[in-house]
Parts: structure tokens; sequence; C-alpha cells
């Protein structure tokens, strides 16, 4: 810095020029970090928007690639109340909305609809998700979510592939316990595939003659992934020593509360947004004192209606089995080839399944 012969004696003069030329700089700094905030970058009103999106992100949208992917600091209940009653679909029961604590930020529902392709990569017959090579696979789930989106265009669907990744088994095995369990080499696979759609993981149990409580914490490395969830088939719990497939198995309430909570501390432990607990049902004995049954607001609970058939029937399973017996949300699988299998049957359309009272929020095809 240049000082003239009029000022270099004079400290005082110096200290002035030297505050101002200081206040200059911070000002001018200052000036950009507000005009790139709220002038042309608009950073800070982008990310207060992202972040206020009531539990959406963007996983399942075509463009996510370009969007943040920032979990929400606060959930907008009065959005969730409007969602959750309009799922109600004018139910006079009284039933539903089941009242519940709200979830923690980043719920999944109802803010948006999953639509979930099942299987397991072994078997052509036990699902889509193994039944297809993976782009023809894609091509008919990406299919299905425009039909999703334009039957109710008030939420967002979102794709899941919904993995059995226990597999009961009409053979003891090893450990005499019906049951098989996937090598984690196929569900790092399926993490992969996910991935290049943005879809949500579920990982389904059955456990045959082992229990959740010794199946579901195989699975912890994957479960502490935010995208990855869970579902448990009541169907191959075989509670009773028979063979899985010879007759219907049962959770009890007991069973379910045991996941529910392995689920939330799991969440609450890594900060992660809530988790998916989709249990199956198409029998009343499939799952039992269905009222101690206690979702969390780290744990969002789904029973999905698990059986098919005619549409008669399968509207008689949904209100008998899951409508009259609410425990948080419901969920409704259509089969494609198996709906079709008695004379005059077909599988219903989206359309048809948002009639129901109440609407599902997950929805599964295998």
């Amino acid at each position: 810095m240049h000082f003239s012969p009029k000022t270099a004696g004079k400290p005082g003069i110096f200290k002035k020029q030297y505050i101002v030329i200081l206040f200059v700089v911070c000002s001018g700094l200052t000036g950009l970090y507000f005009y790139q905030a709220f002038g042309s970058g608009n950073l800070f009103r982008r990310n207060s928007s992202e972040l206020l999106t009531n539990g959406r992100d963007t996983i399942g949208n075509a463009d996510s690639s370009r969007k943040l992917n920032l979990q929400p600091v606060v959930l907008d209940t009065i959005k969730y109340d409007q969602l959750n009653h309009a799922l109600s679909n004018g139910d006079s029961s009284g039933r539903w909305p089941v009242k519940l604590k709200y979830p923690m930020p980043g719920a999944i529902f109802p803010f948006s609809r999953v639509i979930a392709f099942y299987g397991n990569f072994y078997s052509k017959k036990m699902g889509v998700l193994g039944e297809y090579p993976t782009d023809t696979m894609f091509a008919k789930l990406n299919a299905e979510l425009k039909k999703w989106q334009a039957a109710d265009s008030t939420v967002p669907v979102r794709p899941a592939l919904h993995y059995i990744a226990v597999t009961a088994q009409g053979y003891p095995g090893k450990g005499n316990k019906y049951r098989l369990r996937m090598p984690f080499k196929q569900i790092d696979s399926l993490i992969r595939m996910a991935a290049r759609i943005n879809a949500l993981v579920f990982l389904d149990i059955q456990v045959g003659m082992s229990t959740v409580q010794e199946e579901v914490p195989m699975l912890e490395p994957y479960l502490k992934m935010p995208q990855v969830h869970l579902g448990i088939d009541p169907e191959f719990s075989m509670k009773t020593g028979k063979k899985p497939g010879s007759v219907i198995g049962t959770m009890n309430d007991s069973d379910i509360n045991f996941t529910i909570q392995y689920l939330a501390n799991l969440a609450k432990t890594n900060q992660l947004p809530p988790k998916i607990l989709v249990v199956h049902r198409f029998t009343q004995a499939m799952i039992r004192n269905y009222k101690n049954i206690k979702p969390t607001p780290e744990v969002q609970v789904v029973v999905d209606m698990d059986g098919w058939g005619a549409k008669e029937r399968k509207l008689t399973t949904y209100r008998e089995y899951v409508s009259k017996e609410p425990v948080q949300f419901t969920g409704f699988k259509l089969f494609y080839k198996n709906d079709y299998r008695e004379a005059g049957s077909n599988m219903m359309t989206p359309t048809e399944v948002m009639r129901l009272k109440p609407k599902p929020v997950y929805i599964q095809y295998q």
C-alpha cells in the first residue's frame, strides 16, 4: 500500500483509511454472497423449498439426477392429515384413517404411492422380478407406474423392487429351519439394479420354522440403508411345525412388534427416515391380535392384501382382513398369472383398486 507524505507520519489517519478499506472489502464480499444466495443462484430459496417438501425426495423421478435429494427438516402435518383423510375414500366406519402419532420427517406415506415388482432372482415362477431380463422388467414397471399415476394424480408414484431374501422351503435344509437365505451377492445385485431407476428396495422374509427374531438381524447391513425397507410373510411362518406350503402359517402381534421395534431402533440410531414394514395377509389367522400392533413414528406399517384369484374374492378378502382390521396403511397385490387362473377372472385395473376403502398406498405385482 502507498502512503502520501501528508499521511505517512499520522497513525490516526492511517487507521481510518485502513478501516474504510476493510469495510469496503467486507461489504463487497457480503454483497456477493447475498447475490448468489438470493439472486441468480437462488440457492437459499431452492433449498428451503426442498427441505419443506413434506417427506418427498427425488426417488422415482426421471430427472432426479438434476435435483437435490435432501431430507426435510419438518413434516407438513396439515398436508399429512389431508392426504391421509383422502386415503379413507369416504369410508364411514370410523376406522380410517387410523389415529396414530405423526411419522418422523422423510415419511413416504401418504405423500407417495409405492408400485413394487416382487420376486426372486433364482426363480421365474416366484414373481415378475425374477421372470424377465432387467431392461424388460424395467419397461414393464415403468408402464405400470404411468397407469397408477393416471388413476390417482393426487400423489406421485414411486417404483420399488421387492425381493424375497429368505425363502420358505419344503425340506429342512441347514439348521432344520425350512428356509433358505439368499446370498448377499444377490442382494447386492438388487441394490445396484434398483439404483438404476432410483427405486426403493424391499427385502422380504419367509421364516419357515425360523423366526423374525433370528432372520431380521441378518439383514441389518442393508436395512441401515435409507432406501431399503422390509416385508414379512406370515403365510410361511410355521409355528405348528408343519411344512411350508402344507398349511397357511401365522404371526402374532409380538412377532410384528418385534420387527417394528427393531426397525425403529435402526432408524433412530442411524438417523434414517422412517422405515416401511409390509406384512402380507389374506386370511384371518395370518395375523393374530392385530389391535396390539404398534406402529411408531420411525416405522410405517402396511398390511398388504396378498390373495389371488377372482375379483370378488379379492375384494372380500380386502374388506374382511385388511379394511376391517386397521393397523396403519394398506396394500394390494396383483398377479400377472394367478389372477387369471379361474374361469372369467382377470387382474384388477388401477382404477378399480382406487375405489377401495381405504385406498392402498402400496401396490405389489407378482
